[in-house]
C-alpha cells in the first residue's frame, strides 16, 4: 500500500483577498505535515518508480506529497516547509497558465464561487449567461439542468456543485468556456493577465524547485477533461504536456509523471500514455494506492488526513498500521 495525498491551495486565507477559497490554513499544512512525519515515511516519487521496475522496495507506511495545479502557494508556502524538514514533494502545473499568463477554469469557478458573493445571485447571472447560446445551440433547460446537478456533495451546498457542474462537464466546451470567462471578468477581474502571474508559478521557480530536489510533472496543457477528449485530441495535449516539461527540465525526460485533470482519463489515455514514456499516473480516487496498476494511482485528499500530530490515527492511517501487521513489519 501507498498513500498520496493531494494537495491545492496552501495559504493564510484569512489574510487574502479570497478568504472563502476552498484550502488548506498554513498552520494545518505544518500541522498535518506533524501527523504525516509521525505516522508515515515521506518518500520521493522516483522511489515509487524504481519499485515499479523492481529496483526498490517501498516502505510500507510509504506516504507521498503531490501538489496539483502549479499555484504559487506551493512556492511560496509549501516548497519552504519540505526543504526545512528535508521532505520531498511533486507537483503538477498545467502548461497554459504559465505559458500564457491564462487562469484555468478550474481555478476561475473557484474565485467566482470566493468572490464574496451571494452563491444565488451567480446561479441566476450563471443562467442568464446561458440564454444567448439556445439560439444556435440544444441545450437542456435551466430546470432539467437544476435537476441533475444541484446534488450536496459531502463539501458543497447544491447550488454550488450545480455551479461547478455546469461549468466543468453540463454545457459544450466552448459555451461553459465563454460562460466560466464572462462571470470571472464580472465578479473576479478583468485583469487575467495579472492575476495569473499572481495565482501560479513561473518557469523559473518550477527549475529552482527541481534544482532543490523537488519533481515536477504534467497536468495536461489546458487542464482539460481528458476522459471526454477524442485520441488524436488527446494525444495532442500529452505531447504538448510532455513538451512543456521537457523544457522545464532542458532536457529529453525518458520517463515522466502525468497528474490527470479533474482524475479524468480513460483507455485512450492509459494508451498514449504508455506509448509516450509516462511511467505513473495520478488520479483523484479516492483510495491508497495500488502500485501494480501505475497509471491509475489513487490519492487521499488532504481533508482526509488530521491537521494535528497529536490526534489519534485517522481510518486510513489505521489502514496502513493494520497492513503493516498482516505482513509482520
Amino acid at each position: 500500500m501507498l498513500t498520496i495525498i493531494m494537495y491545492h491551495y496552501v495559504r493564510d486565507l484569512p489574510n487574502t483577498d479570497f478568504p472563502e477559497i476552498k484550502g488548506l490554513l498554513t498552520v494545518e499544512f505544518e500541522g498535518q505535515l506533524d501527523y504525516i512525519e509521525r505516522h508515515y515515511t515521506v518518500i520521493d516519487i522516483h522511489d515509487v518508480m524504481r519499485t515499479i521496475k523492481g529496483k526498490k522496495n517501498l516502505p510500507s507506511d510509504a506516504c507521498l506529497l503531490t501538489f496539483d495545479d502549479g499555484l504559487f502557494d506551493h512556492y511560496e508556502t509549501v516548497f519552504p516547509r519540505l526543504v526545512k524538514r528535508r521532505l520531498s514533494g511533486s507537483f503538477y502545473p498545467s502548461a497554459m497558465s504559465i505559458l500564457e499568463h491564462r487562469v484555468l477554469d478550474v481555478n476561475k469557478i473557484h474565485f467566482i464561487l470566493a468572490s464574496g458573493n451571494n452563491v444565488t445571485e451567480i446561479k441566476n447571472a450563471l443562467f442568464e449567461a446561458i440564454e444567448p447560446f439556445r439560439k444556435t445551440t440544444s441545450l437542456p433547460s435551466n430546470n432539467e439542468l437544476y435537476d441533475k446537478y444541484a446534488q450536496a456533495s459531502h463539501y458543497d451546498e447544491p447550488d454550488v456543485v450545480f455551479i461547478k457542474r455546469t461549468l466543468q462537464v453540463a454545457l459544450p466546451e466552448h459555451i461553459r468556456s465563454a460562460i466560466t470567462d464572462t462571470l470571472f471578468y464580472h465578479y473576479v477581474t478583468d485583469d487575467e493577465a495579472t492575476f495569473a502571474k499572481g495565482l501560479y508559478m513561473d518557469a523559473a521557480q518550477l527549475k529552482e524547485m527541481i534544482a532543490a530536489g523537488m519533481t515536477v510533472g504534467g497536468h495536461g496543457f489546458k487542464h482539460n477533461w481528458l476522459g471526454t477528449l477524442s485520441r488524436n485530441e488527446q494525444k495532442a495535449e500529452i505531447t504538448a504536456t510532455l513538451g512543456f516539461l521537457e523544457k522545464i527540465y532542458n532536457k529529453r525526460l525518458p520517463e515522466w509523471i502525468m497528474c490527470y485533470p479533474y482524475g479524468s482519463y480513460n483507455n485512450d489515455t492509459l494508451e498514449l500514455l504508455s506509448m509516450s514514456d509516462c511511467k505513473l499516473g495520478l488520479t483523484t480516487q479516492v483510495d491508497l494506492s495500488n502500485i501494480s496498476r501505475p497509471l491509475e494511482l489513487s490519492r487521499l485528499d488532504t481533508n482526509n488526513v488530521p491537521v494535528d500530530k497529536d490526534v489519534p490515527p485517522c481510518s486510513w492511517t489505521h489502514m496502513v498500521k493494520d497492513n503493516r501487521l498482516k505482513k509482520g513489519n
